[in-house]
């Protein structure tokens, strides 16, 4: 079945060619095939011409999804308030990877500002040169804002991930009468195919029962963001070393535990794209012009950070996850009788924690050495269900 999907433009159109022929230039060169992870990071993240690495607008009204950082300020001010409590037990530091426009950055700094909570150094790590420039317009008023390419080897403070773990490229693996094997991409005449070939073993480690579900079975596995978490581990267990303050992580993103994730029932995985607004399933459809993106395992996230030295500070859903931290109470700071500011900063609480919009399946892990959150976010904790 076609797509029925906006039509790009001719320089956008262009852009994805260009883009088509790297990735068929990359299978060519692989012997004819490549992991599906290697497709999703070109597609993502190709020099001058992947979606993130390009030029093309990804957030808000004209671009393909909303996140909520743009959706209210209401998302950043409440975080503000946790960074706070952490920033008083550990240094007054943030770094923030994937940092969209810059508006997380800029809500969380104005609120601290009117807290009186100084913030020495906000870092952001930023692959899109595209966002970059935005961010770069967003907080031209901050001093204290630098950009990053990479990791730093030692950090100590607060790190902020809203959205990053879902756009991290993933494997595929199937189920076949044959056993597992991994889905990668092959060519056919003008288009990418998928291809299966025999499946390492290691790839099935993070699926629990993998030999009970059924044949057909497609997932995703997530060897890359794993490999993110034990990258933040050692910079976070090395910043203790070296200063004697501990950090936290504050990881936001869709996902399931993985007794959820990998149910029978959820057969064809979580892959999914967006398109200017518009989600489908189809990777192949002009790469380079739309998101390509997978739920977050949530239990594999948990495992490898113990594993890689780190705590489990907190895991539940976004709702409870901004109630707690006093959301509603920062929305009373606007008069109800001011109902021209009032209705909508409600509205964008309701969307922010109603299970029917982001409250529920959007989750928060919170991740660290040598700190803790405050008591309030024990009642609410779902760490035992990871």
């Amino acid at each position: 079945m076609q797509l029925q999907l906006p039509d790009p433009g001719l320089d956008a159109l262009m852009a994805s060619r260009s883009l088509q022929t790297l990735i068929a230039n990359d299978i060519r060169h692989n012997s004819g095939w490549i992991p599906f992870s290697r497709f999703m990071e070109l597609a993502l993240y190709a020099p001058g011409v992947g979606y993130y690495s390009g030029g093309a607008a990804k957030l808000g009204r004209d671009g393909d999804f909303t996140t909520a950082p743009e959706m209210s300020p209401l998302f950043g001010q409440t975080i503000a308030h946790v960074v706070a409590d952490l920033i008083g037990k550990t240094t007054p530091q943030i770094m923030e990877f994937g940092a969209g426009t810059g508006k997380l950055a800029r809500d969380v700094l104005t609120e601290l500002a009117a807290m009186g909570v100084a913030v020495h150094r906000y870092s952001i790590v930023e692959l899109s040169g595209e966002l970059r420039a935005r961010q770069q317009q967003t907080l031209r008023g901050f001093s204290q804002v630098t950009w990053l390419d990479q990791f730093p080897a030692v950090y100590s403070g607060v790190v902020l991930g809203n959205e990053v773990l879902d756009a991290m490229p993933v494997q595929l693996v199937t189920k076949t009468a044959q056993g597992w094997r991994e889905r990668g991409i092959g060519l056919a005449p003008k288009k990418f195919v998928y291809r299966d070939r025999p499946c390492d073993p290691a790839l099935l480690a993070q699926i629990p029962n993998a030999d009970a579900l059924p044949e057909g079975y497609l997932t995703e596995v997530h060897p890359i963001a794993l490999g993110f978490v034990r990258t933040l581990a050692d910079m976070l267990r090395a910043g203790y070393d070296y200063t004697g303050h501990g950090g936290a992580a504050l990881l936001i993103d869709y996902g399931f535990p993985a007794h959820e994730y990998y149910l029978p029932q959820r057969a064809e995985g979580t892959l999914m794209c967006h398109y200017r607004h518009h989600a489908h399933g189809d990777p192949f459809y002009l790469p380079g012009l739309q998101d390509i993106t997978a739920h977050v395992d949530f239990t594999a996230i948990a495992r490898t950070a113990v594993n890689s030295g780190l705590d489990v500070l907190s895991y539940t859903s976004q709702a409870a996850f901004l109630i707690d931290a006093g959301i509603g109470d920062l929305l009373q700071r606007i008069p109800a009788t001011d109902r021209l500011r009032y209705l909508p900063r409600a509205n964008e609480l309701q969307k922010l924690t109603s299970p029917a919009e982001m409250g529920e399946l959007f989750k928060v892990i919170a991740l660290g050495t040598k700190v803790e959150l405050p008591e309030k976010f024990a009642r609410n904790d779902r760490s035992h269900r990871l």
